[in-house]
């Protein structure tokens, strides 16, 4: 990569779960935020998360994240990541 191609690539500042993280693609996947929100990530059987969000663009600036699916980012929006044990 050369440093124009660094230079040009844009950078996201968002806050996951009242921390700030900086991402460089445009849209961020419910398993990207899950991975921003929890390190290491809780796994097994019984764990389920649940992804909200909000300050998104104008014709859907709140809303919530299901598995697999993503959303357009743009600075200052802020995500809501849980994870609960169904056990």
């Amino acid at each position: 990569m050369t440093a124009d191609t660094a230079a040009s690539r844009k950078h996201y500042e968002i806050v996951v779960n009242g921390r700030e993280k900086v991402v460089d693609t445009d849209e961020v996947t419910f398993e990207q935020l899950v991975h921003l929100a929890f390190n290491p990530v809780p796994s097994g059987p019984n764990w389920v998360f649940t992804v909200t969000y909000r300050r998104g663009h104008g014709h859907k600036p709140e809303g919530t994240l299901k598995p697999g699916e993503s959303v357009k980012v743009k600075k200052g929006m802020i995500f809501n990541v849980t994870a609960t044990d169904k056990s």
